[in-house]
């Protein structure tokens, strides 16, 4: 059934009414739950004193053991300071536990992750890199999120020097990991190479800003790159930049070879690929915008909660693939898509950072997996709902991780696949019998 604008329209606003009904009704997305056996009072001997002495003086004696007699290795912070959350900005710790919470919901669901939201009260860049430190003892990873920019690149900086455990910036490096995936498709199906396309990309916070180095790295020449922010396109004579935006400076000094001056209007004209991770919209991406494209144009309007245009209004305007990071709209490019199946392999292997090359193995694995091998004009990528797909992102990370010599812990492919698996399923099947056995309630009907 082919739906008029006011349909598509309603479609798009339900998500967000469910979720102001459902959000109270369950007061909260995620819960602590045990994973020992207890069979009696005599097991709390075991589990707590006397008995829980003897694990705590061998770790004492070997920190490294610390894998081995406790949930460390599946343990990941999330961690924000709620200071560029979604596309709402800065509204706080408090108001942005909701993101993290359903980021937590996904890592547990997706990828057998047990991540806690840790949303905290301060914007002072030092002060938030200390407290991240701090956490290292109890976690096996650190995610980060809605943090603004440029703050962001230095806290990720820091934190990957001066960390023990991975640390992961998933607005960042998730979203160029599953941006990278769906070109790489949407390419196939137009016929045209990574290397000679010109891209645009609208919006240089931090999601273009990570996603254009890793775009680089596996192949796209920066030359044929236009970077776009809310003065214009980024260029040698932008000498502003300089000082009060160092790492917008640095991208045009390798971007916009033709030193092209103007604003997305102009830098559209003829490009092949549209990526805006901006300001949501709609109508910040103009239909005209998109008629100027070439032949074949692909567009991502990845803004969230509303892309920068209606996926329907590009396509009239002439594009031949659209994307936007939203569930209810064909070709979802998120980062759901990713963090879990890449935090899967990093634990699994014990990996000590997370490097460019594991998200590009990571990438070409996730385009893979999509439908009717990735030749689909509407599905460029996998969905969430296919869960095979996150052991075998999570196996290219972790090979990857080990081919690097950045892993603790070697295994075989299939090892790995198999403990991937496992760990995942369980975790869907938990939440499928808790649902069954009314441990989680049905939501009430509307």
């Amino acid at each position: 059934m082919i739906m008029n604008k006011e349909e598509l329209l309603a479609k798009a606003k339900k998500p967000a009414e469910d979720a102001m009904r459902l959000h109270p009704f369950y007061k909260g997305k995620i819960e602590v739950n045990l994973k020992s056996c207890v069979r009696d009072i005599g097991d709390f001997a075991i589990w707590y004193t006397p008995g829980v002495a003897e694990p705590c003086k061998a770790i004492a004696a070997n920190k490294a053991d610390v894998y081995k007699y406790t949930n460390k290795g599946n343990f990941l912070a999330v961690v924000s300071d709620g200071t560029r959350v979604l596309g709402l900005g800065d509204i706080g710790a408090e108001a942005s536990i909701p993101v993290m919470e359903g980021k937590a919901l996904l890592f547990k669901y997706l990828g057998g992750v047990d991540a806690f939201p840790i949303c905290v009260d301060t914007k002072d860049a030092e002060e938030f890199i200390k407290f991240v430190k701090l956490l290292q003892p109890c976690f096996g990873g650190i995610n980060l999120e809605d943090i603004e920019s440029p703050k962001c690149f230095y806290i990720l900086d820091r934190l990957k020097k001066e960390c023990h455990i991975p640390v992961w910036h998933d607005d960042q490096q998730g979203t160029a990991t599953v941006t990278l995936a769906g070109l790489i498709n949407a390419l196939k199906i137009v016929n045209k190479k990574i290397r000679d396309s010109k891209i645009v990309m609208i919006g240089v916070g931090a999601a273009n800003t990570c996603t254009i180095r890793l775009l680089i790295t596996a192949g796209v020449d920066s030359k044929k790159v236009i970077m776009v922010d809310s003065k214009g396109t980024l260029h040698k004579g932008r000498t502003d930049l300089k000082e009060q935006h160092p790492v917008k400076w640095e991208l045009a000094q390798i971007t916009n070879g033709e030193e092209l001056v103007g604003g997305a209007a102009e830098a559209c004209k003829g490009a092949d690929v549209l990526i805006a991770l901006s300001k949501p919209g709609p109508d910040t991406v103009k239909k005209e915008w998109i008629s100027s494209m070439a032949k074949d144009a692909i567009v991502f309007a990845c803004a969230n909660p509303i892309p920068e245009i209606w996926p329907w209004e590009a396509q009239e305007a002439g594009a031949k693939i659209v994307s936007t990071g939203r569930s209810d709209f064909p070709n979802q490019v998120n980062n759901s898509l990713g963090f879990p199946a890449i935090f899967r392999g990093v634990l699994d292997v014990q990996a000590s950072t997370i490097s460019d090359t594991m998200c590009i193995a990571a990438a070409e694995e996730l385009a893979a997996c999509a439908p009717d091998d990735g030749m689909n004009p509407e599905k460029i990528l996998p969905t969430m709902d296919m869960w095979e797909v996150f052991p075998r992102v999570a196996t290219a990370t972790a090979m990857k991780a080990i081919e690097e010599g950045l892993a603790k812990i070697i295994l075989s492919r299939d090892e790995i696949y198999k403990k991937a698996e496992e760990t995942i399923k369980r975790a869907q099947d938990q939440t499928k019998a808790a649902m069954e056995q009314g441990f989680i309630p049905m939501p009430p009907a509307e």
